[in-house]
C-alpha cells in the first residue's frame, strides 16, 4: 500500500468520528436555542420516566446540565446532573480511543473493557437513581 492510499484510508476511517462531532455540535445548538432552564426557548420533550412516575431518572437534568456547561456554569451543571457531569471525562476517553483506534486501524482499550466496569457502572447508576429521589435534605437538593 502506498503512502497516499494509507493516508486516504485513514481519512476515510475518520468520517464517522467527524460525523459524531457534527451531530454533537448540532445537538448543542438545539440545546442552546431551547434554553431548557427556562420557558424562554422552544420546548424539548420531557423525560418519559419523570412524566409517568414523577421520579427523576438517572439522566434527568442532563439537557440542562449540558446547557449550563455550554454557558460555563459548572455549579449549575453539577446541580442538574452531577453523575452525568462526572461521567463526561470517561465518555470523552472512550470517544478519543475510538477515534485513535480508527486512525491506527486497531482498537484501543479503554475503561469499558475493565472486568469490573459494568458492575461498578450499574451500581453507580442505581445509587444515583435512589439518592436523587430521596425526599429529605441534603438529597432533596438533587431533585430537578
Amino acid at each position: 500500500m502506498t503512502s497516499g492510499a494509507s493516508t486516504a484510508g485513514r481519512l476515510r476511517a475518520l468520517v464517522w468520528p467527524a460525523a459524531t462531532v457534527l451531530l454533537a455540535c448540532a445537538g448543542a445548538a438545539v440545546v442552546l436555542a431551547a434554553d431548557p432552564t427556562s420557558d424562554a426557548g422552544f420546548p424539548l420533550p420531557p423525560c418519559p420516566v419523570k412524566l409517568l412516575t414523577g421520579l427523576d431518572c438517572p439522566g434527568c437534568g442532563t439537557t440542562r446540565m449540558v446547557y449550563s456547561l455550554l454557558h460555563g456554569d459548572v455549579p449549575a451543571a453539577l446541580h442538574y446532573n452531577a453523575a452525568a457531569l462526572l461521567f463526561l471525562p470517561f465518555f470523552l476517553w472512550t470517544w478519543g480511543a475510538w477515534v485513535l483506534g480508527r486512525w491506527r486501524g486497531q482498537p484501543v482499550r479503554t475503561w469499558e473493557q475493565w472486568r469490573w466496569a459494568p458492575h461498578v457502572g450499574l451500581a453507580l447508576i442505581a445509587v444515583w437513581s435512589v439518592i436523587r429521589n430521596l425526599p429529605f435534605p441534603p438529597f432533596s437538593a438533587l431533585y430537578v
